[in-house]
């Protein structure tokens, strides 16, 4: 592999509880819901507006009701993961050597820049990653290949070329239609919710398994 694309929440940092934590309080104490965290967790992906089109329906939102509502999302999700945030164990190891091996290095997430820096300046990971692609950067989010294509085309590396890091299907998903294989953090769903799709060519906890190692 030439390069390694990688998502962000839930797969270099253990955070998508408390997005989902933040998202129910949002919807329950904000919004009037009475959804429960087994109907908001699996609803954690894609952009924050759909994340709300799925929860409330389309059109139910204006679009300054939709910022507000993500940027006050993403605060009270910082104010309740930073005391936690670090990478995942070994995966500070592992870009090391990828880089120092002239493997090309990306963010492919479909979180808001706020929430991107949040997580890259506050580990002091810039110097890695100067290609991210955001919620931002591209129309369609993920199962869309959009994000993992255009992370490729700012790399200058060919999509068969680029492997993806992801922690749920639906990234998967979109990694196989961008024609890249994928390797599972196992930090938000089992492996029995990949089954089908055939790109995924490793599941793991953390970045400690030999696997990596072999991949540099």
């Amino acid at each position: 592999m030439k390069a390694f694309i990688f998502d962000l929440n839930g797969t270099m940092v253990h955070d998508m509880d408390y997005h989902t934590q933040a998202w129910q309080h949002i919807f329950n104490h904000e919004l009037g819901g009475n959804f429960s965290w087994d109907e908001v967790k699996p609803q954690m992906y894609g952009k924050n507006q759909e994340v709300l089109e799925r929860m409330f329906g389309p059109d139910h939102f204006t679009a300054e009701e939709v910022q507000r509502l993500s940027l006050a999302k993403e605060t009270r999700y910082q104010d309740e993961f930073r005391p936690h945030l670090r990478l995942l164990p070994g995966l500070a190891e592992f870009l090391a050597v990828a880089r120092a091996r002239g493997i090309a290095l990306a963010i492919g997430s479909a979180a808001i820049p706020f929430n991107i820096d949040f997580v890259v300046d506050g580990l002091n990971l810039r110097s890695y990653f100067p290609t991210i692609v955001s919620a931002d950067d591209v129309t369609l989010s993920k199962p869309h290949p959009e994000t993992f294509l255009k992370a490729a085309a700012l790399l200058g590396v060919a999509p068969a070329d680029c492997l993806v890091f992801e922690d749920v299907p639906k990234g998967v998903e979109a990694a196989a239609r961008a024609g890249m294989d994928a390797v599972v953090l196992t930090t938000t769903h089992p492996e029995s919710d990949f089954a089908g799709l055939i790109n995924v060519r490793h599941f793991a906890p953390d970045f400690t398994d030999a696997f990596f190692q072999g991949l540099l």
